[in-house]
């Protein structure tokens, strides 16, 4: 099984692009198409509108970043924070499995969760602003 450790970068690269490609999914029309409506939606969940700004930041800007690789983990703190907000005011009523249920944000909060503790792995930007700073001090 080794082997299979040897490709545990690639598997770190594509959670990311997969939890990334959602989340800016799920963010663009909150940030291109409609924010009042989020921004409404929000207060009608009993917080405060600016809240709406944060969530449209975290899952586009957040998704964004996640693809890049670039400040994965405060990313992943964010969407875990945002997911699990959505599954308590929005999908905890309609249960795991049912309809609007919270099984799909739970997935992506769980997806979230690892690499805020793996990290974006060596296939990232993370990795390439860890190294810089190593060359420069080499060169010198």
């Amino acid at each position: 099984m080794r082997h299979l450790d040897r490709l545990q970068p690639l598997a770190l690269l594509v959670l990311r692009l997969v939890l990334g490609a959602i989340m800016i999914g799920h963010g663009y029309p909150k940030v291109f198409g409609g924010f009042p409506h989020v921004e409404q939606m929000v207060r009608g969940l009993g917080m405060p509108g600016w809240l709406a700004y944060l969530v449209a930041a975290t899952e586009f800007g957040g998704g964004i970043l996640m693809i890049l690789g670039l400040f994965t983990r405060c990313a992943g703190i964010a969407m875990v924070i945002d997911m699990s907000v959505a599954i308590l005011k929005v999908h905890w009523k309609n249960g795991l499995l049912g309809q609007g249920g919270y099984q799909f944000p739970l997935a992506l909060a769980a997806m979230a969760f690892a690499l805020v503790f793996f990290g974006a792995g060596p296939f990232s930007l993370d990795a390439l602003r860890r190294s810089f700073p190593k060359q420069v001090k080499k060169n010198q």
